[in-house]
């Protein structure tokens, strides 16, 4: 078939490579985000998707909107039979939708109708999942509503943050979606309506969610952190600043810790939650460049009666 794949972060990369690599389909274009400001100089920079598909010799459109008519009108000129997406970043209009004539097919990071929207990956490992996979699915108006080809399970490990997750499911991914195109073109795959049942959303973490709890308890602590590693950052406050936490472990021999109270040992930092304590393993203090709890324990001095998310 010929395809227009959309995609944008460095998540979608490995499935535009598992495309180009499969030798049995053609990637005409590619489309993504428009640039974005990027660095400290917050110089305009091309989407990950965009730079390999310039490496590819690839033709790329930055659409402002999907909706754009000099966009719509390229999309029709290339015609292509089907648009695989990964990340894509923007909603797809009905008029872009109707261009390809077996539409635009999602890979998503969930095992649907399980975690529908922006952050699945976060969601899962937040709500204590034990597993998670990817689907691709036909996409239609609603959110990630539309019936389902195939999926590919993964297992959620006891340390993984989203970042680790999201790495493994996007090369996992990538092989489904290529199965996909093949069975789509051979007519040997069709697609099934999601059941209505076991529906649950995943709307994009914010900074406020990413914020521990201390009175919660520690298997909480745990997976607020580890969902939201590495982005958007799971932190607390410490002497009025934010204190983002990278990575901690769970201490259940330690319960005599209030919420929120410090205890450091010489090579050691806990915190007390809502059940045992935690031991922070690995923080960023405000303006700072990410350290060993220990180190930064050490630098700050804390006293006894100190606390961190007063």
């Amino acid at each position: 078939m010929k395809l227009v794949f959309a995609g944008t972060p460095e998540v979608a990369v490995p499935a535009l490579d598992a495309l180009i690599a499969s030798g049995r389909h053609e990637v005409a274009a590619v489309v993504t985000r428009p640039d974005a400001p990027a660095g400290r100089g917050r110089r305009l920079v091309a989407s990950p998707v965009a730079e390999r598909a310039e490496e590819a010799g690839i033709e790329v459109l930055k659409p402002r909107r999907p909706r754009d008519e000099d966009f719509l009108a390229r999309l029709r000129e290339i015609a292509p039979d089907c648009c695989p997406v990964v990340a894509y970043g923007a909603l797809l209009p009905r008029v872009a939708l109707d261009v390809p004539a077996h539409g635009w097919v999602n890979l998503h990071f969930s095992l649907l109708p399980a975690w529908r929207g922006a952050a699945p990956v976060q969601h899962s490992l937040m709500a204590g999942d034990e597993i998670t996979g990817a689907s691709t699915f036909l996409i239609e108006e609603g959110l990630d509503s539309g019936p389902v080809y195939g999926t590919v399970t993964e297992e959620i490990r006891p340390t993984d943050t989203s970042g680790d997750l999201l790495t493994r499911l996007a090369f996992a991914g990538s092989g489904l979606l290529a199965a996909t195109m093949d069975g789509i073109e051979d007519g040997t795959l069709e697609a099934v309506p999601q059941p209505a049942e076991g529906v649950t959303l995943a709307p994009k973490i914010t900074v406020e969610d990413a914020r521990v709890d201390w009175a919660a308890p520690a298997l909480r602590v745990d997976r607020v952190v580890r969902g939201c590693t590495p982005a958007p950052g799971a932190w607390t406050t410490f002497r009025g600043e934010r204190l983002k936490l990278i990575q901690l472990a769970l201490a259940p021999d330690r319960a005599e810790l209030a919420p929120g109270a410090v205890a450091v040992g010489k090579n050691s930092v806990h915190v007390g939650t809502g059940s045992h304590a935690v031991e922070l393993l690995w923080v960023q203090a405000q303006g700072k460049k990410p350290m060993r709890a220990a180190d930064w324990a050490r630098g700050v001095r804390i006293t006894e009666d100190e606390r961190v998310g007063d």
